[in-house]
C-alpha cells in the first residue's frame, strides 16, 4: 500500500538553541494540523502508527511522522464529540455509539503507546501526554457516571422479617432474622435475563461491558491510581447506601456508648441481621461486580474488594467495640451471645477467603480486630455470669411470696439458665477460652461453662433454702420447698443441654430432697389430724365407748381439718403433677383412716341428737374438699357445700 505520509526530517545543524529548536517543531505542528486531510480513514491513522512504533529501533528522534500528528487531531475532534452537550445539557457518554466507542478506545491505545515510546520529541511527547490526560478525564467522567446512574432495581430484603428456628421465642434470646429474596431475582435488571448478569447489583450487561473496557484502558494507559480511586469511591458509597437501606445506621462509637439499653437492643438486632446479610449476599454480589469489571486485572479487583471487605468489617467491629463498653447486666447476656456467634460464624470464612486471595495484610488486620472484638465479648459475657451469681447472693429480703408459691428469683435464673444454654456451645467456648486466658483451675471432669451452671444452681438452691425460713408454719414451709425444687428440676429435665450438664445423678437427688419435703409436709399437717382417728383412749373401764370422748374426736377432727382446708386452699401449687400428688397423698393418708374409724364408731352417736354436728363429712365429702387445696383460692365450706 502506498504510503499516506513522508516522515518530517528536521535537522538541528542550523539551529542554535534549544528555544528556537522548540518554536519551529510547534510552528510545523500547528501546520500539519491544517494541511493533512481530514478524510484519511482512523483505520490507515492507527495502521500507521503501529508501523511506526515498530520500526522505533530504526528511527531517529527526530523523525516524527505525519500519521502521530493525524492521529492528535482525531482524537482531540473525538474528546470534543463526547463532551458536547445534547439536548441542552446531558453530554454523550460511551456506550451510545458502540463502533465509535471502538475507534476511540483504539485510538486512546494507541497514544499511551506514543506517550510510552522515547522516539518523540518536544513538542509531540508533550502533546501526546496531553491529549492522553484529556482522554482518561473523559473516560474517569463516564465510569462514574456508569456508577452512580441511578437504577429502579436494588437490594431489598422481604418486608416479613422471620426468626430462627434454632432460638426460643424470648425477647432476650431471639436474633432477628432477616429472611433475603434470591439474590438472582433482587438483581435482576428489567432488560437483561441472561444469568451471567443477574448477581451483578444495579447495573445492565451493557454498563458492565463498558465499565470493563473503561477499567482496562485507564489501567493500561497507567491511570490505574485514578480508575481504581473513582470506582473505590463509588462503590464503597453505593455499599453503604444499601446498608442504609437495610436499617444500619452507621452509628458512632460514642453514640453507641451513650445509647439507652432499649435502643441499642434493637441496634444490636439490626447489626446482627445486617452483617449476616453482607457476609453472605452482598460480599458475593460485589465480588462478582468486581470480577467481571476488572477481568482482565486479577490482581488490582482482589486487593480493591479486600479493602472494601476490609473497611465495612472494621466499621461493624467498632460497633461490637463500643456496645462491649455498656456496663454489663444479666439481661443483656443474649444480645452479647449473638454478637459472639455471628463473629464466628461469619468472620472466619472471610478471613479464610482473604489467605487463599494472598490478601494476607487485610487477612491479619481481621484476624487481630476480631480476636479483640470477641475477646471484649467473652470478658463482659463472664462478668454477666459472676453478676447473677451476686444478684443470687444478695437477694435478701425478707417478705416471702405469698401462699408458697415460686419464687420470682426462680423462675427468673431457670428460665435465664434455659436460654443460655441454647447458646452452649458459643458459652462452653468463652469459659474454655477465659479459664484459659486467666489460667484458672479446672475440674477435669467437667467443662467451664458447666462448672459455672452448677455453681449458680447450688446457689439458687441455698436462696430457696434460706426463703423457706420466712415462712412460721411448717407446712407452707414444706411446700414452698417442693413448688421451687419442682420447678428447677423439670426446668432441667425439659431442656436437653441443661439436663447433660447437671447430671442425672443431680436429678435423682433433688428428687431425694423433693420425697423429704413431702414427708415433712404430711407430717406437720396431718400427723394432728391423724390423733383424732386413733381409737386408743375412746374405752373406759370395762371396755366401753366413752361417748363424749368420742363427740370430742369427731369435732376435733371437723376443725382441723376446716381450717387446714380453708389455709391450704389459698396456698398456690402451679405443677399440676405436684399438685396431683400431694393430694393422692392426702388421701392415702387421710381418708381410709377416716372411713375406718366412722364406720367402726358412728354407731355410737346415731342414736343420740345432733349426730349431724359431730359426724358432718363423709368420706366421699373428704374427698371433695381435699380438691380444693394448692389452688391459691380460699373456698369457703358454706360456699362449698351450697
Amino acid at each position: 500500500m502506498e504510503k499516506l505520509w513522508s516522515f518530517s526530517s528536521r535537522s538541528n545543524s542550523n539551529i542554535v538553541g534549544t528555544d528556537k529548536l522548540q518554536l519551529e517543531e510547534e510552528e510545523e505542528e500547528d501546520n500539519l494540523h491544517n494541511q493533512l486531510d481530514d478524510t484519511i480513514p482512523l483505520s490507515q491513522v492507527l495502521q500507521d502508527v503501529d508501523s511506526f512504533l515498530n520500526n522505533t529501533t530504526t528511527t531517529t528522534p527526530h523523525e516524527v511522522p505525519n500519521c502521530v500528528v493525524v492521529l492528535h487531531k482525531l482524537l482531540e475532534s473525538m474528546i470534543d464529540k463526547y463532551n458536547k452537550l445534547t439536548r441542552g445539557t446531558t453530554r454523550i457518554n460511551l456506550g451510545q455509539d458502540p463502533e465509535n466507542d471502538k475507534s476511540f478506545l483504539d485510538a486512546v491505545q494507541r497514544i499511551y503507546n506514543l506517550s510510552i515510546t522515547s522516539t518523540l520529541t518536544h513538542p509531540y511527547s508533550d502533546k501526546t501526554c496531553f491529549i492522553l490526560d484529556k482522554a482518561m478525564f473523559l473516560l474517569e467522567n463516564d465510569i462514574c457516571a456508569l456508577l452512580q446512574r441511578p437504577k429502579s432495581k436494588t437490594f431489598r430484603p422481604t418486608s416479613t422479617p422471620t426468626p430462627p428456628p434454632k432460638k426460643s421465642a424470648s425477647s432476650g434470646s431471639l436474633q432477628l432474622h432477616f429472611q433475603l429474596q434470591d439474590d438472582r431475582d433482587s438483581l435482576r435488571d428489567d432488560d437483561h435475563d441472561d444469568d451471567d448478569g443477574d448477581l451483578l447489583p444495579n447495573f445492565s450487561l451493557h454498563e458492565i461491558s463498558i465499565m470493563n473496557n473503561i477499567a482496562t484502558s485507564m489501567i493500561t494507559a497507567g491511570y490505574h491510581t485514578e480508575c481504581c480511586m473513582a470506582f473505590t469511591v463509588f462503590r464503597r458509597n453505593s455499599f453503604k447506601n444499601v446498608l442504609r437501606k437495610l436499617g444500619y445506621t452507621f452509628p458512632r462509637m460514642d453514640e453507641v456508648y451513650k445509647m439507652q439499653w432499649e435502643t441499642l437492643e434493637g441496634e444490636i438486632g439490626t447489626w446482627n441481621k445486617v452483617f449476616r446479610h453482607c457476609t453472605n449476599v452482598l460480599f458475593k454480589t460485589e465480588r462478582k461486580l468486581y470480577d467481571t469489571i476488572f477481568s482482565n486485572q486479577p490482581s488490582l479487583s482482589r486487593t480493591m474488594f479486600g479493602d472494601l471487605v476490609r473497611i465495612v468489617i472494621l466499621h461493624f467491629l467498632n460497633f461490637a467495640q463500643a456496645v462491649v463498653l455498656n456496663k454489663p447486666s444479666p439481661e443483656k447476656l443474649f444480645k452479647f451471645l449473638d454478637m459472639y456467634e455471628t463473629l464466628r460464624d461469619e468472620l472466619e470464612p472471610i478471613i479464610v477467603l482473604m489467605k487463599e486471595e494472598g490478601l494476607e495484610e487485610c487477612a491479619e488486620d481481621l484476624t487481630y480486630e476480631t480476636s479483640a472484638t470477641k475477646h471484649g465479648i467473652m470478658n463482659v459475657v463472664v462478668a454477666m455470669f459472676y453478676d447473677l451469681e451476686n444478684s443470687i447472693k444478695g437477694d435478701n429480703h425478707r417478705i416471702p411470696v405469698p401462699y408458697g408459691a415460686i419464687h420470682p428469683l426462680t423462675r427468673y435464673v431457670m428460665n435465664y439458665l434455659k436460654y443460655a444454654c441454647e447458646y452452649k456451645a458459643a458459652l462452653e467456648e468463652i469459659f474454655s477460652q477465659y479459664y484459659t486466658d486467666q489460667e484458672l483451675d479446672r475440674t477435669p471432669e467437667k467443662s467451664p461453662f458447666v462448672v459455672q451452671l452448677m455453681t449458680i444452681v447450688d446457689l439458687l438452691d441455698e436462696n430457696t433454702e434460706r426463703k423457706s425460713k420466712l415462712y412460721k408454719d411448717m407446712a407452707l414451709r414444706c411446700v414452698f420447698l417442693m413448688n421451687n425444687g419442682r420447678y428447677i428440676v423439670q426446668k432441667i429435665k425439659g431442656c436437653v443441654d441443661l439436663h447433660e450438664s447437671m447430671g442425672d445423678n443431680w436429678c435423682r437427688r433433688r428428687q431425694t430432697s423433693l420425697k423429704m419435703h413431702h414427708k415433712s409436709y404430711q407430717r406437720e399437717t396431718w400427723s394432728n389430724v391423724l390423733k383424732c382417728l386413733n381409737p386408743d383412749g375412746l374405752h373406759q373401764q370395762g371396755n366401753k365407748v366413752s361417748k363424749q370422748v368420742l363427740r370430742d374426736r369427731f369435732k376435733g377432727f371437723n376443725s382441723m381439718f376446716e381450717e387446714i382446708h380453708k389455709t391450704q386452699s389459698s396456698w398456690m401449687v402451679s405443677d399440676e403433677q405436684l399438685q396431683s400428688e400431694l393430694r393422692v397423698s392426702i388421701c392415702a393418708l387421710v381418708i381410709p383412716a377416716y372411713r375406718s374409724f366412722l364406720g367402726r364408731f358412728k354407731h355410737y352417736l346415731e342414736s343420740g341428737r345432733h349426730v349431724d354436728k359431730y359426724i358432718k363429712y363423709h368420706p366421699d365429702d373428704i374427698e371433695i374438699l381435699i380438691d380444693d387445696f394448692f389452688v391459691g383460692n380460699a373456698t369457703s365450706l358454706a360456699r362449698r357445700k351450697t
